[in-house]
């Protein structure tokens, strides 16, 4: 699974489309799911760009899906939010 410079798990959600270059979480879902940030000297490589957020912040992606964490996943190595919201969530499997 892919980890984030954290340490901890990242996930994608079913509700992105691929390589659309915009996230479906905001407000409320992207504190619950904070977006794995890209900083602003970041360079895209191989399977991971860089999307805009619509706060101008940049955002990770992994094939084309951004890329998040979970609020509630409280240490490396959690996976707390893999299957969360009815399957909506999954851990991002290279």
């Amino acid at each position: 699974m892919l980890i984030g410079p954290n340490g901890h798990t990242v996930y994608t959600y079913a509700k992105d489309t691929a390589n659309a270059g915009t996230s479906a979480c905001y407000d409320k879902c992207a504190q619950n799911w904070p977006p794995l940030a890209a900083a602003a000297s970041a360079k895209p490589t191989g399977d991971y760009s860089i999307i805009s957020r619509t706060d101008g912040a940049s955002q990770w992606a992994f094939k084309g899906l951004p890329l998040y964490y979970f609020a509630k996943d409280t240490k490396p190595g959690d996976k707390v939010g893999d299957g969360a919201a009815s399957g909506a969530w999954k851990i991002v499997k290279p």
